[in-house]
């Protein structure tokens, strides 16, 4: 994977592209979770190198691409479409985990024409229908009761709740340990700011798949996937022996799901 970036007036965005470099290879973009990195997705490059193209990136205020200001979904989206214009690359797989499933969803909304398919992982819809009133403004807290724990402990809990394996405990640890907690809190309100600033539901055109960790006890994810599903009737598929961070968990699974189910759309 080659790294690269984009000089944007919000701050630098890093992304690394490999893969599959013919003309005919489909392009997946992998978008990590809140305090994450791009390397939670080094199984996933791994695994789909040989067949597709392969983008992954520090969404800004993550990894390397930090400092930024003015974060938003909105301008996040309009990041990764200059990424695609900057490669010559019209259409795109989306797979995002978690927020990166956030920044995937508005994507989708801005540039409906360049997405081809989105693998939803350990996320949540967009949309007010799917949460009550008490559950959002339990999202809008979750920044104000992080800011209690001192930064050592807040780390290892944000690293420990959202996996189960060790390999992905130390994957996520290692890229929230770089992160201050004062970048951490800043992240978290403008993460969930962010998500409950679109109120509608949205539905899709392209194939969507949803794919939840069967242990994630991260909020209600997979309460609010099960309605996703039969909402918008979405497939759901939940990876065994995995957590929130289900495509680090259980990669070899995740890998499996994945790849059948973009082959059974012909991608």
């Amino acid at each position: 994977m080659e790294k690269r970036y984009i000089q944007s007036e919000h701050g630098i965005i890093y992304y690394w592209i490999g893969g599959n470099q013919s003309k005919n290879a489909n392009c997946i973009v992998f978008t990590h979770g809140m305090t994450a990195d791009h390397t939670m997705f080094d199984k996933q490059v791994e695994c789909f190198s040989e067949e597709y193209r392969i983008i992954t990136w520090d969404v800004p205020l993550h990894g390397e691409s930090r400092p930024y200001d003015e974060f938003s979904y909105y301008n996040v989206a309009y990041e990764l479409k200059r990424i695609l214009d900057k490669e010559k690359i019209d259409k795109v797989i989306l797979v995002g985990q978690s927020m990166g499933g956030y920044v995937c969803q508005e994507f989708a909304i801005q540039y409906p024409e360049k997405v081809s398919a989105f693998v939803a992982v350990d996320t949540n819809p967009f949309g007010h229908c799917y949460y009550s009133k008490w559950e959002r403004s339990l999202l809008s807290k979750v920044s104000t009761i992080a800011s209690w724990f001192p930064h050592s402990i807040l780390i290892r809990s944000i690293a420990k709740g959202a996996t189960k394996t060790k390999y992905a405990y130390e994957n996520l640890y290692d890229s929230v340990s770089k992160l201050d907690k004062k970048e951490i809190i800043f992240i978290m309100n403008m993460a969930y700011g962010g998500f409950l600033e679109r109120k509608e539901n949205i539905r899709f055109d392209f194939p969507v798949l949803l794919v939840v960790g069967d242990n994630d006890n991260t909020g209600y994810v997979k309460k609010y996937n099960q309605k996703w599903s039969k909402h918008d009737g979405y497939p759901l598929k939940f990876i065994t022996n995995a957590a929130h961070n289900s495509n680090v968990d259980n990669y070899k699974e995740f890998n499996k799901i994945t790849m059948d189910f973009l082959n059974s759309i012909g991608l």
